[in-house]
């Protein structure tokens, strides 16, 4: 019961996993030294005294059919996923040891992904972009010096396509369950001339969901231009997507979860003639574009520099249809029809939100036999406008269509410089040291959705120090010790709910050891995060589904992680890893029943004490590849207060995965088959969902009593995708 998915895969005699049994595999199409210039900075070696995962294009590629990123990444180590809509695509979340998304850094060729104001990640809006990552590591704590916000849980650095010395073309074609299927065509011209290569992706997505009416219309693009020689390489890069998704980010509560788990509340609406109905169009709509530039130099054998540069543009609004509106929120006048008053209206509107992101980013490296130093400087300017229109209203009052009823900005300026590095002390022992400081300002103007008052000037300086020791004893073990301090500031949405809310600072020490050997591979890392003012979930969520977090003093995360890949024979692997954590805040003081309680010790939400995955991988041909993929995740609670109201329960899931390639002469170079059935034995599970507490007068006048509600995010039983990629 000690488990594991893996995209690793046992198709080559070496075994890959995470980084520390990592064989390097040379392709001849790729121009790998240059390309990786992009991301050295951020990433660490595979002896490095960093707890991380690697993962590859080639493992990316067997379960690659249309769900997000964070379902890929499901089976690694200490990694819970989520979807709203209950199958893989549109909104998906990721937490690692517990830490919510908002915790999680995300780059992209060096640049941070993370939204400047909330500190999220909405893959939503890069549908089937794991189809253009080269490759990826996932480190696991506070990690390395990155750029953005910084890790609290995690970071995820993303590598997209290398370049190609030889031409082209992909065609990927997959379809499933609930009408889900993804269209991909992929071309590169590989090196014209020995210098210049143009490669890119078209991709669309389209699913109806799990979820009622969870519908998702996904378009994607990816263009590269790039220019190689010997020592120099500059790519041009641009990509982005466009999104429409059915809202599903309600979620039901206990009654309809046992009797109709694939209900939907979003767009419910009465008509007329009592009738209830659902609004056709409550959906999510949002464009995003990123202009990459790199220019990547290797000056000599000693010497590499790298200079980045990246705009984003990001558009888009959510439509709701809202009932008996008072005509005050809008701006209304009141009216009199027929001698009556009217000043409640129903209205569809939409909530917008325009911003434009610019980056500079630029690192030195040196590296000689015994020492590995970087040095780089970051900085990112956000400017983002929030605003409300009407664009229906059943009474129009004194208004005109599209009528803005708030208005607010936010402007965000991030900078930071570090310098790290890794010296070589000699045969058996490095030493790892990493000095960040990083200076954020946040202004805001105007008024929130709610129509109050946001004003918020503040400037944070972060020091953050990092150092650790590797020790080789021998060829097959090494041993590792690192300590790491973050400082984190808060979301938009923090401030909205506490204009005085602190920032978030966390100490992580872990200690490793690495086995590896012909036929097993083994690491143990345990781990001991120490928070001060961590910002947790606090189980509510608001009304766009966005978690809402609070300070919580003081509290820790301790844990040990293992994990494995063990070498049967030449046709069986297995992979398990599990994780065994205790995630505690230090006290918790609430309002209960109209008093203060303080309640002690109490888990930290969203933080199973048990994660666990493993993969049973069976290859009885070099080109067939059949796995069987388990994933556990124990009980764990939605708020602070250990409250059995706030309760998830434990599941247990299995996949099973299927790949199966024809490689020939004509026509195609290979044709690549791909099957995935997911929870093949239709266990009806919540990987998500929410709690919440308001209080009570009008059943018990006089008194006050605490009232506990929770909602859920259920998760699809049996579904299936099947595909093909035709290469060429």
């Amino acid at each position: 019961m000690i488990l594991k998915k893996t995209t690793l895969f046992l198709a080559f005699t070496a075994i890959t996993l995470n980084g520390f049994a990592q064989e390097i595999i040379q392709d001849s199409t790729k121009v790998e030294s240059l390309d990786e210039v992009l991301i050295k900075s951020l990433r660490v070696d595979a002896n490095a005294p960093i707890t991380h995962s690697n993962v590859s294009k080639e493992e990316l590629e067997k379960r690659n059919l249309g769900q997000d990123i964070p379902i890929l990444l499901n089976y690694l180590p200490s990694v819970v996923t989520t979807s709203d809509a209950g199958a893989g695509v549109g909104y998906t979340g990721i937490r690692v040891r517990g830490v919510s998304a908002q915790s999680t850094n995300i780059t992209i060729n060096g640049i941070p992904y993370n939204d400047s104001e909330s500190l999220g990640t909405f893959w939503v809006n890069l549908g089937d972009f794991s189809s253009s990552v080269e490759s990826l590591q996932l480190q696991r704590g506070v990690g390395t010096s990155t750029n953005g916000s910084g890790a609290f849980g995690a970071s995820i650095n993303i590598l997209t396509d290398a370049v190609a010395k030889q031409a082209s073309g992909e065609i990927s074609n997959s379809f499933g369950s609930f009408n889900t299927r993804k269209h991909t065509v992929k071309y590169s011209t590989g090196l014209m001339n020995d210098h210049f290569e143009i490669s890119g992706r078209l991709s669309q997505i389209n699913s109806d969901g799990y979820i009622d009416r969870a519908t998702s219309d996904l378009k994607s693009y990816f263009l590269q231009g790039a220019y190689v020689d010997d020592n120099t390489q500059i790519k041009a890069v641009t990509f982005g997507g466009h999104e429409v998704t059915y809202q599903a980010w309600n979620g039901i509560d206990e009654t309809v979860l046992r009797d109709d788990r694939t209900f939907n509340p979003s767009g419910e609406y009465t008509d007329n003639d009592g009738n209830t109905q659902f609004y056709d169009n409550e959906v999510d709509n949002y464009r995003q574009d990123h202009y990459q530039l790199h220019w990547n130099e290797k000056i000599n054998n000693n010497w590499s520099t790298n200079l980045g540069l990246n705009y984003t543009y990001g558009r888009g609004y959510f439509e709701q249809y809202k009932e008996d509106e008072d005509f005050s929120t809008y701006g209304f006048q009141e009216i009199s029809i027929g001698g009556e008053t009217i000043n409640e209206t129903d209205v569809i509107r939409r909530r917008w939100l325009d911003n434009n992101f610019y980056v500079l980013n630029a690192n030195v490296n040196y590296t000689d036999q015994k020492l590995n130093l970087s040095t780089g400087l970051f900085y990112s300017s956000y400017h983002g406008d929030h605003f409300g229109e009407v664009i229906w209203s059943q009474f129009a009052s004194n208004s005109e269509i599209r009528d803005r009823y708030y208005e607010g900005d936010g402007d965000k300026y991030d900078f930071s410089v570090f310098a790290k590095a890794t010296y070589q002390l000699n045969d058996k022992m490095s030493l790892f040291g990493d000095l960040q400081y990083r200076s954020v300002n946040y202004d805001t103007s105007g008024r929130t959705s709610d129509l109050v008052l946001f004003e918020i000037d503040k400037t944070f300086g972060f020091f953050n120090p990092k150092a650790g020791l590797s020790y080789n004893l021998n060829e097959r073990n090494n041993f590792y010790f690192s300590y790491a301090r973050a400082n984190r500031e808060a979301s938009r949405s923090d401030f909205e709910s506490n204009p005085d809310v602190k920032p978030e600072q966390l100490n992580d020490f872990e200690l490793g050891w690495r086995y590896k050997s012909s036929s097993l591979v083994f690491n143990a890392n345990a781990y001991y995060m120490l928070y001060n003012e961590q910002l947790v979930l606090t189980g509510a969520i608001d009304d766009t589904g966005s978690p809402i977090r609070n300070n919580s003093g003081n509290s820790s995360r301790l844990g040990l992680e293992l994990e494995a890949v063990i070498k049967i024979n030449d046709k069986f692997s297995l992979q398990p890893n599990v994780t065994l954590s205790s995630n505690k805040n230090d006290e918790t003081i609430v309002s209960r029943d109209g008093a203060l309680v303080n309640l002690g010790k109490t888990n930290i939400s969203f933080s199973p004490e048990v994660v666990a995955a493993n993969a049973l991988i069976f290859q009885p041909l070099e080109n067939l590849q059949l796995s069987f993929l388990s994933k556990y995740v124990g009980e764990q609670f939605m708020g602070n207060t250990d409250s059995k109201t706030s309760k998830l329960e434990s599941y247990f899931v299995n996949d099973f995965n299927v790949t199966y390639e024809i490689k020939t002469n004509k026509i195609f170079k290979s044709i690549l088959f791909s099957g995935l059935v997911n929870n093949i034995f239709g266990e009806e599970y919540v990987s998500n969902g929410y709690y919440f507490t308001f209080d009570d007068t009008w059943s018990n006048p006089g008194a006050t009593t605490t009232v506990e509600g929770a909602g859920y995010y259920p998760q699809a039983t049996t579904n299936f995708l099947v595909g093909a990629t035709f290469k060429f």
